[in-house]
């Protein structure tokens, strides 16, 4: 299993589908789990992190219209552009986030368009910055959680990076989302408060199994 496909997709699999939305991993096989999102909202389509893939546009009519497509982090441009060409909308992105598109950048500040989904700043560091999305139901993030496996620990059903695991972002503390959304992995849809809490609180205490996985898997047998 290669960490990255490089070629573009064949096909697409479906995750995490709800009344309001639904994720697809363009490249199924490949150890990075590369995940994207559309939220509808009122009938608009939100793209969030696309990563391109045929016949991706009929997962998003099923929903409404491309209102915007979304960028969550400075790392996450991935095919945002193709996107937001061929529907001919605008790329959000928070306001914080440093990153320049040939297609016209609207900044997102406080929530997301005439949507619900406030943005939360969850990580401000040299080289990485990141911003997540929440409505008080459904949670977005694009890096600083994860279902991949190189971001769980035993017991985890979703874990903090494996670079921030001694300073979890504090913005993610204290919510209680009905649904977890990552952006390397399938989301967490079931008691996803307590999915977080757990992957919270054991970020630190393990953060050596992490890690000790991730060597492991770099190094070939």
């Amino acid at each position: 299993m290669v960490l990255k496909e490089r070629g573009p997709p064949t096909h697409y699999r479906e995750i995490d589908r709800w009344e309001d939305g639904v994720g697809w991993l363009a490249h199924p096989e490949e150890r990075m789990a590369r995940a994207s999102h559309c939220l509808a909202v009122d009938g608009a389509v939100w793209v969030v992190d696309p990563v391109d893939a045929p016949g991706i546009d009929d997962l998003f009519a099923e929903f409404g219209d491309v209102a915007g497509v979304v960028v969550t982090m400075d790392r996450h441009g991935r095919d945002a552009e193709t996107v937001a060409r061929r529907h001919d909308v605008p790329i959000h992105l928070p306001w914080f986030v440093d990153r320049s598109f040939d297609p016209p950048v609207e900044p997102v500040r406080g929530t997301l368009g005439d949507t619900d989904f406030r943005l939360l700043r969850v990580v401000d560091l040299p080289g990485w910055t990141e911003g997540a999305l929440y409505d008080g139901e459904t949670l977005v993030v694009g890096d600083a959680l994860g279902s991949a496996d190189y971001f769980v620990a035993p017991g985890e059903r979703v874990g903090v990076h494996p670079m921030l695991r001694f300073f979890p972002p504090a913005a993610l503390r204290g919510l209680a989302p009905e649904r977890i959304l990552v952006g390397h992995g399938v989301g967490v849809t079931e008691d996803a408060t307590a999915a977080l809490s757990h992957a919270l609180s054991h970020a630190r205490p393990n953060a050596p199994r992490v890690w000790l996985k991730g060597l492991r898997a770099m190094i070939p047998w």
